[in-house]
């Protein structure tokens, strides 16, 4: 076993040993009685709760133990606590507090009910065909506007963190999400939300897809779809020019939609 390999597996048992989510009934600040473990990231724990006071549900995040001895990861909690307090969007988590117990980092925020797009697509095999997948995007552009609006830079725009309740679509986890006041450089942070957003669209089409190759092609060979379509998502995953403004985007959306309509 090399040197490196050996720092990593301690690592990783030092990691699943103070990473253990609290159990259910926990009380946390004398205010928040857990009720399950919703999911965990790469540096934070997501806990359903419920308010003792208010008998409310509620989300509480907490920073992993494992990365609180590390001020960048320290950092990086504390940044997506400034950006969350910041949002102010019916469709994006509503912010109340954040606390420390015990040495251990949490803010709470408001419990979105909803089903995230990746369950949604394999536990029911939901379809989308061009004309859903490209409204999709364009009901997703508002979040996204908003947000480019207060210069808030999302970073990880994916189906996962993308919610919906009947037919309402909610963006969340904004663990990497950065605030940019220079321009220039905001400019440049867009493009990756643009990009996401032809990731996006790309999963969604690929779920209308049934593969009669043996051999994986390219998209473009791949899916059958109109040329709108075709010039939007080469726009967005910048094989050809990049997009500069989400304007431009909606209005290549729907030119895309008019085409796929007249079919």
């Amino acid at each position: 076993m090399s040197k490196f390999t050996f720092i990593r597996s301690i690592r990783k048992m030092y990691q699943f040993v103070v990473d253990k989510p609290l159990q259910q009934g926990t009380i946390i600040n004398n205010l928040y009685k857990i009720k399950h473990v919703i999911g965990s990231g790469s540096y934070g724990i997501i806990y359903n709760c419920k308010e003792i006071q208010t008998n409310e549900i509620r989300v509480l995040k907490q920073l992993r133990p494992s990365k609180q001895r590390t001020k960048s990861e320290v950092s990086l909690f504390e940044n997506e606590i400034s950006i969350i307090s910041k949002l102010q969007h019916a469709s994006m988590p509503q912010f109340y507090e954040a606390f420390s117990v015990n040495g251990s980092l949490f803010y709470s925020m408001n419990y979105i009910e909803g089903i995230n797009m990746e369950d949604l697509i394999f536990s029911t095999n939901r379809k989308y065909v061009e004309k859903d997948a490209l409204a999709f995007i364009l009901d997703l552009l508002p979040l996204v506007d908003h947000l480019h609006k207060k210069n808030i830079f999302h970073g990880d725009i994916r189906i996962s963190n993308i919610l919906i309740n009947k037919g309402k679509l909610f963006l969340i986890d904004f663990g990497l999400s950065k605030i940019e006041q220079n321009d220039s450089k905001f400019l440049e942070l867009r493009q990756y939300d643009y990009y996401d957003l032809g990731d996006v669209l790309l999963y969604l089409l690929y779920t209308n897809y049934s593969s009669k190759n043996k051999k994986a092609l390219p998209w473009t060979e791949e899916l059958s779809l109109e040329m709108e379509t075709v010039h939007l998502l080469k726009r967005l995953l910048q094989i050809d020019e990049a997009y500069s403004t989400l304007e431009s985007i909606a209005q290549d959306i729907e030119t895309a939609l008019l085409a796929v309509t007249k079919k």
